[in-house]
Order: structure tokens, then C-alpha cells, then sequence
């Protein structure tokens, strides 16, 4: 692993070095002009960090679980009020020439405070309702996080709720998450299309999806239910069928009502029933159903009111709303055409073209893999995810055998932080996902960045290479 992290390290300075190169300068990469010398300087820190970490008791880490949490979410408050607005962020405290981002070091402190708390005795997220506080200690930073203004950085602790389906947490929660994302992208993509002039297509879409959620999850919870599955199903499609009749041929009407109609008969009729035949999880179904409503009903708000302007534009240049190549979508344009201008090979080392001549913005932070597929091309870009999926599925098999259950969910904290970083860096250079701004692991220039993530990473090393001792 530390061969790794150093071999990702050394080829991601290389890399800032060849994005800030200038032809007509040629200044040496240790030149602290350049932001390759002051990375260098940043993985000077990091090294020294990493030995004191590895040099310290395993068992002082999760002693002081709860203190570096406390410490760092006074230090995110404090940062809010403090802060200078950078680029939109007041997510940055100034200390002399350097400057860090408090949110880049919560990573770790949320990661320890939540496997101590998941590694206490009698912690059962199946049959406790008090263990769900578990949410609260991740959802703390991130509301400090967005409160920034820095949406990019506080999407990365979501990650850690990976972590809690390891740990016994019921899939059915990330089925509801996914389906209040998809129910998000479906209204605010089609909610400006029309059908029979009167009808929404987001709404629409959303609603009919909700209805299939209903009849889905239902089945699923009461697969004897025969009838009732039946009677379900006839409350959907009957009056949706009407409906579009009456509509076709007679006059023109909003069919989102005639949806709502049909889930609240539906739902009374669950109520109903269950209460009749006392079935179990009845009630949960229906609040989940009634939640999602409310949730389709506040995806306006939500985008307009949360979002900031630049992230609203951004997500529908995403989903395909508008076309703003000179703007919005300048920044993946030019990333994409950087890697597909590199081919099989790439053009060489500090002889990428695109990255040279500035086409690319913020290349060598956020849309560094830009000079990685320019310079090296598929076959170096291929290397590099090959690399990063090595690295993390060794995270995995250091995780699972660890004795101790802190160590074991800290290194699950590691291994989803990074690999959510990965996947959506890299995903928003590709054009796949929507550009929230976060760096690519070692790659990215910024002190704040590298030294988060290698603290992060030797701490878990440091546990695993007690894992015989503390074996509790």
C-alpha cells in the first residue's frame, strides 16, 4: 500500500508539473514559482506526517476519535464565519502564503468519530432505533460543508454511508435514495415538456415512477398478498386509462391529479387492508410513498433556492436541458476533446498540446486526467484506473481482516471516500457525471487535498499493522 500511495503520489506530481509547464520558461520543477514546487513542498508534509502517524500507538486513534470530531466540526463553524469568498466558497482559511480547506481534514475526523461509534458494544443497526444516530455524525459536517457554500466537498461524506450497509443497514435505504435521485433528474430534465398540452412530463414520469415503487415495494414486503397486489394494480391503471381516453377525445386535463388520485386510494386501501390482515412494514411503505410525493413536489424549490446559479446551469447542461459549449459546458468540451486528442499512446510527456495552450481550465486541479489522457493516452489512461482499482480493492482485503471492528469500519471509511472520488472525477471530466469540483486522489495540486488524503490513508495502515494486538 505504501508503495502505492507513492508510485500515485510521485506519478501525480509529474503530472502537475507537465500541466503548469510553459515552453518558453522551462523553469525546473522544483521551482516554487510553479505549483509543481509547492506541491513538492506539500509532499514533504505529507511524508513527515505519514511516518509520525505510522510511529503512534494504534489504540491513541480511537481514544481521540471523539476530540478530533469535536475539534473539527468547531473548526468548520469557525471557518464559515471567518472564510474569505473564493470563487463562490468561503470554504478556505488563510494562514500567511498557505492556505487550507478544514473540509479536506474532516474526512478523517467523521471517519473515526463514526467507527468508534459503530465499534461501541451492542451497536445494531437491524434492531436499534438510537444506532441510526450513526446518520447524524455524518450528516453534521455536511450541513457545516454546504453551509460553505462547497456542494462538491460535502457529496463526498455520502460516501461514508457505504459504510453502514457493511454494518447491517437495510438495502432498503439505498433503494430510496436512488430512487430520490432519479425522481430528481426526471422532473427538473422533462419539467419544461408538455403532453396534451396540459400535463407535465416530468411530473408525470415521476409520479408513474412512484406508482411502480408502490406496487414494487409492496410485493416484495407481501409476496402472498395475491389479491391485493391485484386490487393495487387495478387502482393504478384504471383511472390512469380513463384518463388518457377522456383527454384523446373529449377535453384536455392535468393527469399528475389523476395520479395522486390513484396512489392516495392506493394507499388508503394499503392502510386498510394491512390493518384488517395485520401485516407488518405496511406503515413504513406508505410513509416512504407520501416522503417521495413531498420530495417530487419540492425538486423546484430545491433546485432553484438550494443550488447555487452556476450548479443549476451545470446540471442542465448535464441532463441535456441546454447546449452552452462557450460557457457551462466549456470546461468538459475541452476535456474531452484534451483525451481524445491524446489516442492510444498520447503525444509524450510535457508534449500535450490542449494542456499546454491553457484549453483546458483548472487543469491541473479538478481536470488533471485531462493531461493524463493527452500525454499518455488510452493506454496510460487505462493504467491509472487500474492503478486506483488496484489500491482500492486492496483497502477491502486490509479491512476484512482486521480483528477489531474500529479498524475494520475505518477502513471501509477509506476505501468509499476514495473510491467516490475517484469515480466522480473522473466522471465529470468523461462528461458522465455533472462537475462538482472535487480532486482526483494524489493527482490533484493542493496541499489541503493531498495531506487529507494521506492522513486519512496511513491512519488505517497504522491500525492494520496492530491488527494482531488489538484484536478486541
Amino acid at each position: 500500500m505504501i508503495l502505492l500511495y507513492l508510485v500515485l503520489v510521485f506519478w501525480g506530481w509529474m503530472t502537475i508539473y507537465s500541466a503548469s509547464y510553459n515552453y518558453e520558461e522551462s523553469l525546473s520543477i522544483f521551482n516554487m514559482d510553479l505549483v509543481s514546487g509547492k506541491q513538492f513542498l506539500w509532499i514533504c508534509i505529507s511524508m513527515v506526517m505519514a511516518v509520525v502517524l505510522l510511529l503512534l500507538d494504534s489504540r491513541w486513534y480511537q481514544d481521540v476519535a471523539n476530540v478530533a470530531y469535536v475539534l473539527i466540526l468547531l473548526l468548520l463553524m469557525f471557518t464559515i464565519v471567518v472564510a474569505e469568498d473564493v470563487k463562490g466558497s468561503r470554504s478556505w482559511l488563510f494562514i500567511g502564503p498557505f492556505s487550507l480547506q478544514p473540509a479536506e481534514f474532516a474526512k478523517f475526523a467523521t471517519s473515526l468519530a463514526l467507527a468508534r461509534y459503530i465499534s461501541k458494544n451492542g451497536f445494531d443497526l437491524k434492531h436499534s432505533r438510537r444506532d441510526y444516530l450513526a446518520f447524524f455524525i455524518i450528516l453534521v459536517p455536511v450541513m457545516l460543508i454546504i453551509m460553505q457554500k462547497e456542494m462538491g466537498s460535502a457529496l463526498v461524506y455520502f460516501a461514508l454511508f457505504l459504510v453502514l450497509f457493511r454494518e447491517g443497514l437495510t438495502p432498503w435505504i439505498l433503494g430510496a435514495a436512488f430512487s430520490a435521485i432519479l425522481i430528481f433528474i426526471v422532473s427538473i430534465r422533462f419539467s419544461e415538456n408538455v403532453f396534451w398540452e396540459a400535463t407535465s412530463l416530468g411530473t408525470f414520469l415521476a409520479l408513474l415512477f412512484i406508482q411502480v415503487l408502490l406496487l414494487s415495494w409492496f410485493s416484495l414486503a407481501n409476496r402472498r398478498e395475491t389479491m391485493m397486489r391485484r386490487v393495487l394494480l387495478a387502482l393504478m391503471l384504471i383511472p390512469l386509462f380513463l384518463a388518457c381516453l377522456c383527454n384523446a377525445f373529449f377535453w384536455q386535463f392535468d393527469l399528475a391529479y389523476v395520479l395522486l388520485g390513484s396512489l392516495a386510494l392506493s394507499l388508503i386501501y394499503i392502510t386498510w387492508a394491512s390493518l384488517k390482515k395485520n401485516l407488518k412494514n405496511v406503515f413504513a411503505l406508505v410513509a416512504s410513498i407520501v416522503m417521495a410525493i413531498a420530495f417530487l413536489y419540492a425538486t423546484d424549490f430545491l433546485f432553484e433556492k438550494v443550488l447555487q446559479p452556476h450548479q443549476q446551469m451545470r446540471t442542465k447542461v448535464f441532463l441535456g436541458m441546454i447546449d452552452d459549449p462557450n460557457n457551462a459546458g466549456y470546461n468538459v468540451n475541452q476535456a474531452k476533446i484534451s483525451i481524445g486528442s491524446g489516442g492510444f499512446l498520447g503525444k509524450g510527456y510535457l508534449e500535450g498540446t490542449q494542456t499546454k495552450l491553457k484549453y483546458v481550465p483548472e487543469q491541473d486541479t479538478d481536470f488533471i486526467f485531462c493531461t493524463i489522457g493527452e500525454e499518455f493516452g488510452f493506454l496510460g489512461s487505462t493504467l491509472l484506473i487500474v492503478l486506483y482499482v488496484y489500491f482500492m480493492i486492496r483497502l477491502i482485503l486490509l479491512a476484512e481482516r482486521q480483528r477489531h471492528r474500529f479498524s475494520r469500519v475505518y477502513g471501509y471509511c477509506v476505501v468509499s471516500i476514495f473510491f467516490f472520488h475517484v469515480l466522480i472525477n473522473l466522471g465529470m471530466v468523461l462528461g458522465i457525471m455533472p462537475v462538482i469540483g472535487i480532486p482526483l486522489p494524489f493527482f490533484s495540486y493542493g496541499g489541503s487535498s493531498l495531506l487529507g488524503f494521506t492522513i486519512l490513508l496511513f491512519i488505517f495502515l497504522r491500525l492494520d499493522a496492530d491488527r494482531l494486538r488489538i484484536s478486541v
